[in-house]
């Protein structure tokens, strides 16, 4: 058992860079930065990060519901709470504050 723990642990870095997934922060923030002046805004920063939610929200009527989450269960959860998480994270993240995030600040766990 410990073996196919590890051989599969040892294949999580291939299987990100097979399925385009970025491996540092510089990687993030190219991807976040839309507009390519080498930084993150905050609306950037929650567009980026709310995609997973619409991709999630198979309805489209802005909310997640129990059988649309992982594992199909939880409290149902709105697009505009998420991103008013994601924006409470920004500020968080933003530790200089000037308003945008670069790959340092994107590596940083939340203050």
């Amino acid at each position: 058992m410990r073996a196919v723990l590890a051989a599969a642990l040892l294949a999580l870095p291939c299987l990100a860079v097979a399925q385009g997934y970025p491996r540092t922060p510089a990687e993030y923030l190219r991807l976040m930065d839309t507009d390519g002046d080498g930084r993150v805004s905050e609306q950037e920063y929650v567009d980026y990060l709310s995609a997973g939610f619409r991709r999630m929200d198979a309805n489209g009527d802005g909310v997640l519901e129990p059988e649309e989450l992982p594992g199909g269960h939880g409290k149902p959860i709105t697009l505009r709470s998420h991103q008013d998480n994601l924006r409470r994270q920004f500020h968080k993240l933003d530790r200089n504050h000037d308003g945008y995030l670069d790959a340092k600040e994107l590596a940083a766990p939340p203050a």
